[in-house]
């Protein structure tokens, strides 16, 4: 009966740990929200950003991971499955409303960017939102990003040489923007006291207090 009723009460208390709040779902859309302005800032960047880069074929993968850090930023801050995918999709979804000279393929990617996203948490079973599990997120990120660019856009075009340096400059920013600057913004609003709501924030005060 003990054993039954301890089983009971642990799986009533992931239950509601899974949970959606409305702050969870409100916080994770203005994430998404201001992710997807700057998405489009950074859609306007891409041109000399790519041409200042172009010194070597397949570089520009280097950029991938300003499109990559609403997923990963959302999922440490939020921490419940399915957060990552979420603020990536919103992101996409503002990018695309604002005006985005991919059309409708930001949303397209942004799915895969989003479930790449999930998948480097899901990998840890939402167990770990310190910076290995923000690099995980991102690297995973990087590497959809890299399958759909390279098979399924202009990059696909380039030689073997100049794809193979795209997918891992595509990786290695995902890993880098999208994961360890994502995790450092994290750190930095916890610090705040913005995240006091969130188990990010509260972790961060405890840390202080210890």
């Amino acid at each position: 009966m003990h054993t039954s009723t301890s089983t009971s009460t642990s799986a009533s208390v992931r239950s509601v740990h899974l949970r959606w709040r409305v702050v969870d779902i409100v916080v994770a859309s203005v994430i998404g929200v201001a992710a997807g302005v700057i998405f489009w800032i950074w859609g306007q960047a891409w041109t000399p950003l790519s041409t200042a880069l172009a010194f070597l074929p397949g570089l520009e993968g280097l950029l991938s991971g300003g499109w990559l850090f609403a997923g990963v930023l959302g999922g440490l801050v939020i921490r419940k499955p399915g957060a990552a995918l979420y603020t990536e999709i919103v992101a996409a979804v503002v990018s695309m409303a604002v005006g985005t000279q991919w059309g409708f393929l930001t949303f397209v990617w942004g799915v895969i960017e989003g479930l790449g996203a999930e998948i480097g948490f899901a990998l840890f079973l939402y167990g770990n939102f310190r910076l290995l599990g923000a690099l995980s997120s991102g690297a995973v990120a990087g590497l959809s990003v890299a399958l759909l660019d390279t098979n399924f856009s202009s990059i696909a075009a380039y030689d073997l040489g100049a794809r193979v340096i795209y997918f891992v400059s595509a990786v290695v920013s995902g890993i880098l923007i999208a994961g360890l600057v994502s995790w450092l913004i994290v750190k930095a609003l916890a610090a705040t006291g913005a995240l006091d709501r969130f188990a990010a924030g509260r972790e961060a005060r405890a840390a202080d207090t210890a």
